[in-house]
């Protein structure tokens, strides 16, 4: 009988249940959709009932016609959105709200009152966050002061607070174990991330009790075991906990200070491993806490850029202005053209994000002729995509004072050949692509692995982890630097719009 992982990814929309043996090789996996809820406008909350139902429903179909006695699973491995944020009961294990989604931007008014009062310094210094909605201190603020009969329960001790694996990790152990990772931790702003500790400081700031909060884990180590859930056998360790972002740094085998990937999804998330260093942005990137191998392993960091809008790009393209059918027909219309005709498009149909940071920059597409076609526009939109990463990237690289090694990608749109030699191009930096592009999925199984001792170290991770493609620079450097130059002349336009308020 087989060893294998069991990896439980809970995203934003979904949630995945996935086999890995130890060949590193995924057996079969299975994914379920839940419902978003919008109360307001900027407000975006989940059940949290829905999502461990997913999950149930996961292990039901990864399972069906098979016993899951009969499959040797020798640990679970945790990944989850991250800084999405929620209370339960202590004694019945249920939610006592919707959960409050990383996206959700109900608490902007706080965070701006901090920021006036001039908190973020302190904040930045402890945390290497910014004070911005997004992370979790806040909206666990929001949702002591909006919970019916609160007070009555936090004086009885009967409230627990967590991100997403926190939860599941609670209902997964029958109640008996209320922890996260470090990784997680190092995203509610609450957590000082040189001593990977909640921080008196910060918990003052927010108004958020301690006692509510989860012990602070390693990302790989035994933190519990399973115990009455439906369709899991008793007593499987749990050994993997982590972010979805770090989990997909981990996943792509990022070691090595300078190593980085990118995830191309609706958005994309860059993140570099700078290793034991915590290095402090200069150029509006975010410090986090990359991942603790053991309990007594010291804490790794990277460097974290985001560009608001990537893989959305494309959806914009097909579904508001029908210039596509499906997402993947961009691909073969953009490379029936040797360049965009001077086209530029900027999509900051959300805002500029890192390195920017600017949430009142609106889209740019501009440089039309009358010889303009939906092809140029296309190759445009690719090129933005890879454009805007590579700001992100070489802005990594100023903070970090040295070279980046080659980028290692994943997500759906890295299938796309002529996004990858792009960027490529325009970062001047070698693209690898590796066989599985389900690196979070990976990263959980890895990290749950060290955990139970399946691979002994990092390095024997390293060789599990196989590459699919490598695409190598074809620009020159000086027309490099020309399609650079270019790109931030539509960036300061952008940029200029937006303080003229459009």
């Amino acid at each position: 009988m087989a060893d294998v992982i069991l990896a439980i990814d809970q995203g934003t929309t979904g949630t995945t249940v996935a086999l890995m043996d130890a060949s590193g090789r995924l057996l079969n996996s299975v994914n379920h959709e839940f419902p978003q809820y919008y109360p307001q406008p900027g407000w975006v909350e989940h059940d949290p009932e829905t999502i461990w139902t997913s999950v149930l429903k996961g292990c039901r179909a990864l399972f069906k016609g098979r016993n899951p006695t009969s499959t040797h699973i020798v640990a679970i491995g945790i990944t989850n959105q991250r800084e999405t944020a929620m209370l339960w009961d202590r004694d019945s294990g249920k939610a006592l709200n919707n959960a409050i989604v990383w996206q959700c931007r109900r608490t902007t008014e706080f965070c701006q009152s901090l920021r006036a009062a001039g908190h973020e310094p302190l904040v930045k210094s402890k945390t290497g966050l910014m004070l911005d909605p997004y992370f979790s201190a806040s909206k666990y603020r929001w949702l002591l002061n909006n919970t019916q009969g609160i007070e009555r329960r936090l004086k009885q001790g009967k409230v627990a607070a967590g991100t997403m694996d926190a939860f599941l990790l609670w209902r997964l152990t029958g109640g008996s174990v209320h922890a996260t990772d470090v990784s997680n931790a190092s995203r509610t702003s609450l957590l000082n991330i040189n001593t990977g500790q909640w921080d008196d400081e910060l918990l003052s700031l927010f108004a958020v009790p301690q006692n509510i909060l989860p012990e602070v884990r390693a990302s790989s180590a035994i933190v519990g075991r399973t115990k009455g859930v439906p369709g899991l056998p008793d007593g499987i360790p749990i050994a993997g906990l982590a972010g979805d972002q770090q989990a997909a740094l981990f996943g792509q085998a990022c070691f090595k200070p300078g190593e980085a990937k990118c995830t191309f999804g609706t958005g994309s998330f860059i993140l570099m491993n700078t290793g034991a260093n915590r290095v402090n942005s200069e150029a509006g990137l975010l410090t986090t806490i990359a991942w603790q191998l053991g309990d007594d392993g010291p804490l790794q960091y990277a460097l974290e850029g985001g560009a608001f809008v990537c893989g959305a790009a494309v959806q914009w393209l097909r579904d508001e202005l029908g210039l596509i059918k499906n997402a993947a027909d961009i691909e073969p219309l953009a490379n029936s053209v040797v360049d965009s005709g001077g086209v530029e498009f900027v999509p900051a149909l959300t805002g500029l994000g890192a390195p920017y940071w600017n949430p009142d920059a609106r889209g740019l597409l501009c440089g039309l002729t009358r010889g303009t076609g939906r092809a140029h526009i296309a190759r445009a939109t690719l090129e933005a995509m890879a454009l805007q990463n590579a700001d992100i990237l070489l802005a990594m690289e100023q903070d970090l004072g040295s070279r980046l090694k080659p980028l290692r990608v994943d997500g759906g749109a890295s299938v796309n050949n002529l996004l990858m030699q792009l960027q490529a191009d325009y970062l001047g930096r070698k693209i690898i692509r590796p066989n599985a592009i389900e690196t979070t999925v990976a990263g959980a199984c890895f990290l749950a692995g060290l955990g139970v001792g399946l691979w002994r170290s990092s390095a024997e991770v390293s060789k599990v982890w196989g590459i699919d493609r490598e695409f190598t620079v074809n620009l020159p450097p000086k027309k490099r630097a020309q399609r650079m130059a270019a790109w931030q002349l539509a960036i300061q336009r952008t940029q200029l719009s937006s303080d003229h308020g459009g």
